[in-house]
């Protein structure tokens, strides 16, 4: 196997940083003046709805932000793009360890630069990054961002099908899932530095390297920063539409491993017990159990056998489970834990390789409320939905935390062919994530909840 693609240079600094940033960061615009952050709010502003005027009330500590808010991330747009392209043309499939932990490199010399303290947490298929940002209220209880950097996509996928940009689109392998969500957090956090803002309270960010294979390991450094946490955001696409995700099915990868007797299939086919014939047989089983209520199956890889001639001695499947409720979850599960053998000889074994579990969604919602806000100031309307896939949001979302996801690049076709961003809402994303970083919080739970 070929070594770690060159690393790409060292991304979206700002303006301030742009000395001590490597020579080929991208520097943003030119810091405003007192005058630009101290305007009036943009027309945007002035005629939103009335969650826009909730939401001027929110930014009044910051007079003229909206406005410079939205001019800067129009500046920044280019350089995000850019960074998005260089950070796709590093390889980084889920359990490539070398590659991925020369792109966590990579990840946090951008982000040192927006002001970040960055260390890297070793894990088995690849180092983890754990970020952190002081904000001006320390006091504040943090608040925790998720993303990752692998992808589904093996080494050499770019040599059939490279970064490109056309028709205002920029397409390429994980550039939407999720390294333009990547891009997008660096890009916020170097326009608020530029305007020399920093994020209202302290602000962590956990970029995992196994979120596409269920973050069986950065699932540990997640749990950990959620104590304390006042909300909970993640850098997922959202939905094409650029609505949030409000929910998401809870999502369990199980292996199904089959054990037989090889034997001679033409001579001795009797002394034989095939492992192939009892997963088939198990599956069809399994298919039959996953099709209750709220429970959906995907059998995602299968494998078994040696040759033709040789009675199969061992078979595997993979699968791909989803789930509505929890209950629906821990229901399918005991069933699975519990199958037994069809045909004496074999033996079948049950394995959970990750699990999820499901995050509802939360009437009222007013992490929802509040970002909605903040976009109608910022001339954007945006609203939220359930989502079908799982996430690292699942966790704290299935905890009662405050919690959206969906704030990365706006697109569609994460983990097929066709993947893409549309490089006219960079921008957009860049402001509303510098707002929701840099505006106070309102009141996200009750008292009670903690």
């Amino acid at each position: 196997m070929a070594g770690p693609a060159a690393t790409a240079p060292a991304g979206v600094a700002p303006a301030a940083a742009a000395a001590a940033a490597p020579a080929t960061a991208v520097p943003a615009a030119a810091p405003a003046n007192s005058a630009t952050v101290g305007t009036a709010t943009s027309t945007a502003t002035a005629t939103a709805s009335t969650a826009g005027t909730t939401a001027s009330g929110t930014t009044a500590a910051l007079p003229g932000l909206p406005q410079a808010l939205s001019a800067r991330a129009r500046t920044l747009a280019g350089a995000v793009r850019r960074r998005c392209t260089d950070l796709a043309r590093i390889e980084s499939p889920s359990g490539d360890a070398p590659r991925l932990d020369a792109l966590a490199e990579e990840l946090a010399a951008g982000f040192r630069a927006t002001g970040a303290t960055a260390r890297r947490e070793p894990g088995p298929a690849g180092d983890h990054l754990v970020l952190e940002w002081e904000g001006r209220d320390e006091s504040l209880p943090h608040l925790l961002i998720v993303g990752h950097h692998d992808t589904v996509w093996p080494v050499g996928t770019l040599a059939d099908w490279p970064v490109a940009e056309q028709d205002g689109r920029l397409t390429g392998p994980g550039v939407v899932d999720m390294k333009g969500g990547l891009a997008i957090l660096e890009g916020a956090l170097a326009l608020l530095a530029d305007l020399g803002q920093r994020p209202h309270r302290t602000v962590r960010l956990v970029v995992v390297s196994d979120e596409e294979v269920g973050s069986p390991d950065g699932r540990r450094l997640v749990e950990r920063q959620l104590r304390g946490a006042a909300a909970v955001v993640g850098l997922e696409p959202p939905h094409p539409d650029g609505r949030l995700k409000t929910a998401r099915r809870g999502s369990t990868r199980v292996r199904l491993t089959v054990t037989g007797r090889e034997a001679h299939a033409g001579n001795d086919s009797h002394d034989g017990v095939s492992a192939v014939d009892e997963l088939v047989d198990q599956l069809v089983l399994v298919r039959g159990l996953a099709g209750q209520p709220g429970t959906e199956l995907n059998a995602g890889r299968i494998s078994g056998g040696s040759r033709a001639n040789v009675v199969a001695g061992r078979a595997e499947a993979e699968l791909g489970l989803r789930f509505s409720t929890v209950e629906a979850q821990r229901r399918t599960l005991d069933n699975l834990a519990r199958l037994t053998a069809l045909r004496p000889g074999a033996r079948v074994r049950t394995e959970v390789l990750s699990s999820r579990p499901a995050w509802p969604e939360r009437t009222g919602n007013p992490l929802l409320r509040h970002v909605r806000s903040l976009a109608a100031v910022l001339g954007q309307q945006l609203d939220g939905a359930p989502a079908g896939g799982a996430g690292d949001t699942n966790l704290p979302g299935s905890r009662g935390l405050p919690t959206l996801d969906g704030f990365g690049a706006v697109g569609a076709g994460a983990h097929a062919r066709h993947e893409y961003i549309r490089l006219d809402q960079l921008a957009p994303r860049i402001a509303l994530l510098a707002a929701l970083l840099a505006v106070p919080l309102p009141r996200l739970r009750d008292r009670g909840e903690g």
